[in-house]
């Protein structure tokens, strides 16, 4: 077939507008069909005419890809550019702190003290890692943080679910809820200290704590705004309560439980800081509270920066968690507005 064969072939399909629009285009600067499909079969590639179409569109204008290509991919590349554009403002984030130390030690503004270098800081982990202990507080930190998130996860799932669908359990516990929630949850702490000691168990119990106050309005809240006509159309094709319960009711609430986990992390880390300073002898909050008795700047600063990570690093695996789970979102504006 040749490539005035090939061009008939495809112009036959096309409506009468398109018609006129290709043969305008059908130029000297665009290489021929015929060349582009002998160019596939020397190569070994079975071409088709409408591949030759693309590669010949493509060859002729550039920008054409453009056009063609779909609206997933383009929102792929403007996601993988979002992420560069987060790693290097926190690069620069850094490299800011570094200049306004190293002009602060030049210039004596204040007390270099009071503000080390990230490089100090780097070079206080160091010595951490080479005495065996840095590895060992965060160790310990993670497992205090993951065994009360759980916990407290666990716990408001089982309650929340509770009041959600039980009109008297919600008369007896939601008055009792709405009058502890608001209380800051370390004002608990001397209380969690004389009832669990200040083993493990204190320490858990606050971070469990913590992570199941605002993980309950999001539980609650989540069942609550499940669209009644989606509960009604299962009914009518014969569900039980069990699978509308599980089909319908639960995965309405999903994505309210992903964001009350997101948001209850926060308040996680938030009290494993305060748990650590009470009573604890490892730990990145014990780091701080010990470098703070001898000041020491410099370990304080580290573990302040490997809680901010370590809260980075588990916030960015619950978002993955939930864009796999949620791909069907359109999540925000920016889907829907071209910048």
């Amino acid at each position: 077939m040749t490539g005035k064969e090939i061009q008939d072939k495809a112009m036959a399909l096309m409506p009468g507008q398109a018609k006129e629009t290709m043969r305008m285009e059908t130029t000297a600067k665009r290489p021929s069909y015929e060349s582009i499909l002998l160019e596939g079969e020397a190569k070994g590639a079975d071409v088709s005419y409408f591949d030759g179409m693309v590669v010949s569109q493509f060859q002729a204008e550039p920008t054409y890809e453009k056009k063609v290509v779909p609206r997933k991919f383009q929102e792929a590349r403007r996601a993988r550019a979002d992420r560069y554009y987060k790693a290097l403002s926190l690069f620069l984030f850094f490299c800011i702190w570094e200049f306004i130390s190293y002009m602060n030690a030049q210039n004596g503004w204040f007390n270099p003290v009071f503000l080390p270098s990230p490089v100090t800081v780097l070079e206080t982990a160091y010595d951490y890692v080479l005495d065996g202990t840095l590895f060992m507080h965060i160790g310990v930190s993670f497992y205090r943080m993951i065994t009360g998130f759980v916990l407290g996860v666990a716990a408001a799932l089982i309650i929340g679910i509770w009041v959600a669908m039980s009109r008297d359990a919600d008369n007896i516990l939601s008055p009792v809820l709405n009058m502890i929630g608001p209380i800051p949850v370390f004002a608990f702490l001397p209380m969690f200290l004389i009832w669990f000691g200040i083993g493990e168990a204190s320490k858990i119990a606050l971070i469990a704590y913590s992570t199941f106050v605002p993980m309950m309005i999001y539980i609650v809240n989540g069942i609550k705004e499940t669209d009644p006509l989606l509960i009604r159309s299962a009914k009518s094709l014969g569900a039980s309560d069990y699978q509308v319960f599980t089909k319908v009711i639960l995965n309405s609430a999903l994505p309210k439980i992903f964001e009350g986990m997101k948001i209850s992390l926060a308040l996680t880390f938030s009290a494993l800081v305060v748990a650590e300073m009470m009573g604890a002898s490892s730990g990145l909050g014990y780091i701080i509270v010990n470098a703070k008795n001898w000041f020491k700047m410099a370990d304080m600063f580290m573990a302040a920066t490997l809680i901010g990570l370590e809260y980075t690093v588990f916030y960015a695996f619950l978002s993955l968690i939930e864009k796999h789970l949620f791909r069907w979102r359109n999540v925000g504006s920016s889907k829907a507005v071209e910048k």
